[in-house]
């Protein structure tokens, strides 16, 4: 059940970062222009944004089995409407569709655990859930390229869809409901909160001390990872390095990598410090600054670009100790809702900063299609800048870890 679970994950991740090796030839074939190509991409989160409320009402109703084995079914259609897309805006509607159905890979799994399993195990069934789904991202980048080359980006997505459809029925085979609750044994029936009371509830979470700070962390976080691994990436090294395909491929799994572990890494700060917050500050603060040495250099040389890749995936991967620092704001009864919130700021933080990225390349001349390096420079300061600001922001959150101590 925990391997299915994860293994969906995967197409998640996947279909979530796959548009930056792939985007020059997307532009080439559709002629889609960087404005285009920023809400191409950037769509995708925002279904997954918007589906993040009614997706924990509808697990809490129907269950997370039934939630993940629906999706399976939106996943594969949006794979195959991206495969024969003949313009944008089909590709576009394939993406939010995408967004939708990959929407309830981590939450739905998680309160599986949560519920079959006992609350000491949950921690590093939350830790496997996102280490496996992180497999995701490597496939989006090298081997999609690989796949790519040999039998392009249009079949390369019917094989993607092809091995969501397969996911469902394992989903439908290995994953079991939790059992009911002890109040609802023996024909007793246990009360599901309304409509009206479920959004009480977020509005409760909302209200929390230094949620707003924490939202603000989460909203650029993210973003800034899938801007270059996500997006821009693949073009800034076809632009100003004249890499191909493959090469592209090949370099961006490098952030893919580094990432995971950072993730371990940084899932040791708290620990260190003794706090949440210097290890997240570090990993910011130096994300910002790796924005702005691309963003000054512009054209790093060839032998520096890979060390450059290698920090930028390993810093970014202070993610999992925001999580558990937001995670820490929470009561018991609003954990759920409260994470649902932050993982909206996640996600809406990345369609923001996609979409208006691609805005400000398309300011730029585009000779063939080719964008300046200035257009790049210019979007990872802005990206750079923002981190710095949010950090600002975040530095005055409270941590629990440091309150608990002092009393």
């Amino acid at each position: 059940m925990v391997a299915t679970s994860a293994a969906a994950y995967v197409f998640s991740q996947l279909l979530r970062n796959c548009i930056a090796v792939i985007a020059p030839d997307l532009a080439r074939e559709l002629s889609i222009s960087a404005a285009e190509l920023g809400i191409l991409a950037s769509s995708y989160f925002f279904a997954f944004a918007a589906m993040q409320l009614p997706l924990g009402i509808a697990i809490d109703r129907w269950g997370p089995k039934a939630c993940m084995i629906a999706c399976a079914g939106v996943v594969v259609a949006s794979c195959l409407l991206f495969a024969v897309a003949p313009n944008p805006a089909v590709l576009i509607a394939a993406r939010i569709l995408m967004g939708a159905g990959t929407s309830c890979y981590l939450m739905a799994p998680l309160a599986l655990y949560a519920r079959r399993f006992p609350p000491e195990r949950f921690a590093s069934l939350a830790g496997l859930q996102m280490a496996v789904g992180s497999i995701g991202t490597l496939l989006a980048t090298a081997p999609l390229a690989v796949a790519a080359s040999a039998i392009g980006w249009r079949s390369s997505f019917v094989v993607i869809g092809a091995g969501m459809a397969l996911m469902g029925l394992l989903l439908a085979v290995f994953v079991h409901e939790p059992p009911l609750p002890d109040g609802a044994k023996h024909g007793e029936v246990k009360h599901r909160e309304t409509l009206a009371e479920s959004v009480a509830g977020i509005r409760a979470a909302a209200r929390m001390r230094s949620v707003g700070c924490l939202f603000v962390i989460h909203f650029v976080t993210h973003a800034s990872f899938v801007l270059f691994v996500g997006l821009w990436g693949g073009p800034y090294l076809t632009h100003v390095y004249g890499y191909g395909l493959t090469q592209r491929g090949t370099l961006l799994l490098i952030p893919a990598l580094t990432q995971i572990i950072g993730l371990f890494v940084f899932g040791f700060a708290d620990r260190l410090f003794g706090a949440y917050k210097p290890g997240v500050t570090i990993g910011a603060v130096s994300s910002a600054l790796l924005f702005g040495v691309v963003a000054i250099a512009g054209r790093l040389p060839s032998g520096l670009l890979p060390v450059w890749l290698a920090l930028f995936g390993f810093c970014l991967a202070y993610t999992s100790l925001m999580i558990a620092h937001g995670k820490s704001l929470f009561p018991p009864h609003l954990v759920g809702r409260g994470m649902t919130l932050l993982n909206m700021g996640s996600m809406g933080g990345a369609f923001i900063v996609q979409s208006l990225s691609g805005f400000v390349i398309g300011l730029f001349a585009a000779p063939e299609g080719v964008y300046p390096l200035d257009a790049y420079r210019t979007v990872f300061a802005l990206q750079g800048l923002i981190l710095l600001a949010a950090v600002a922001v975040y530095r005055s959150a409270r941590d629990p870890l440091t309150e608990g101590r002092s009393a």
